[in-house]
């Protein structure tokens, strides 16, 4: 049996302001994963979105077939994805609901909704937990510093694009610039840059964001049958049984939650490790560790069965494609290279998509 991942928690209504980055930086450092309490997402807002997500995997097969992935939007069935390309299965026993930024109205990147009739305030309740995360980035985390992890990295990785949500003046950018601006400020002094450092280079453009359902179902017989699959599925070098194949998430961080099923586990000292805090929000740094070099770490995790049928959702934040991520200059040195060349954000999301779906 794997032993508990004992990550760090990081209170944000703690009194301890000053010691957050620290604890944040000593996080990613050693786990690439940290827990978040106190963050200011409304727990009625998330029971909302589990609830309706259980209703839309509820549904007749091809009723969610209607709203089959698209541009990476909307409905994967069980077994497209292969989160770990050395697998030998054919896909993980897993579906999912992606949903792109709502912002972006361009006619090739629509979101897919279920119709109201089917599903009622169905896409209220997704946009709205959205928009409540888009507002943890500038108000909870950057003020505290995602600020070291965050902020600095977003020099790297500048030319982030999010139009001004016109039909929520009460979120108004002019209200979210401010605070972001104050937040960069904040750390460019310690590390002696102009105050306006970020600011001036564009780091500060708004960012895109990505919320995804994800379901588990039970692992049965009944879901093998046609599949192709034996009666195990791989899931990294021990051959268990797996409901997410080993991986590290795409993107620049990663927020998770859940409602208190287990089965995450991540990879620490070459050893799996069970999520112990499984009522807490979780965070991942991803395409960071390019930024940061060796310094932060995106760490491989997993999902295994427990006999019991899982939901979670993830909110992922994502570089702009245009975006060049390459390592930051204070975190690499003749002697320490760059661990990873630069590329394009655009370019090796889109590499990884390919190897997730064999397409």
């Amino acid at each position: 049996m794997a032993a508990t991942l004992s990550l760090p928690i990081i209170d944000l209504s703690s009194p301890h302001r000053l010691s957050t980055p620290n604890s944040i930086r000593q996080a990613c450092v050693e786990y690439g994963f940290f827990y978040l309490v106190n963050r200011g997402v409304d727990t009625e807002i998330v029971s909302k979105v589990f609830d309706q997500s259980g209703k839309f995997f509820s549904l007749p097969v091809q009723r969610k077939l209607d709203l089959a992935r698209k541009e990476y939007r909307s409905y994967t069935p069980l077994y497209s994805e292969t989160l770990d390309p050395t697998s030998l299965s054919n896909g993980d026993p897993k579906e999912t609901y992606y949903i792109g930024p709502i912002e972006d109205t361009s006619i090739a990147h629509l979101n897919q909704w279920p119709s109201e009739e089917l599903l009622p305030n169905w896409r209220p309740t997704m946009e709205s937990l959205y928009w409540k995360l888009m507002d943890l980035w500038p108000v909870y985390l950057l003020r505290t510093l995602f600020l070291h992890l965050f902020i600095v990295s977003l020099c790297a990785l500048c030319g982030y694009m999010l139009k001004e949500r016109m039909a929520e003046p009460e979120h108004s950018y002019r209200l979210m610039h401010g605070c972001w601006k104050k937040s960069a400020a904040l750390i460019a002094m310690p590390l002696n840059l102009e105050e306006d450092y970020f600011e001036k280079i564009g780091a500060l453009n708004k960012a895109a964001a990505f919320l995804r359902l994800l379901h588990y179902p039970v692992l049965s017989a009944v879901l093998l049958v046609g599949t192709g699959f034996s009666n195990r599925l791989s899931c990294g070098s021990d051959e268990q049984i797996c409901g997410a194949s080993p991986h590290s998430d795409y993107g620049m961080i990663t927020l998770l939650m859940t409602e208190g099923v287990p089965g995450l586990q991540g990879l620490n000292s070459e050893h799996w490790r069970n999520d112990g805090e499984v009522n807490k929000l979780f965070i991942q740094v991803s395409i960071i560790q390019r930024v940061f070099s060796s310094v932060f770490e995106s760490t491989l995790h997993r999902v295994m069965p427990t006999g019991k049928e899982r939901y979670s959702v993830a909110f992922f934040f994502d570089p702009a494609s245009d975006c060049v991520v390459e390592c930051f200059e204070s975190c690499c040195s003749e002697s320490s290279p760059p661990r990873f060349p630069p590329i394009r954000s655009g370019d090796y999301l889109n590499e990884r998509f390919r190897l997730t779906y064999g397409s």
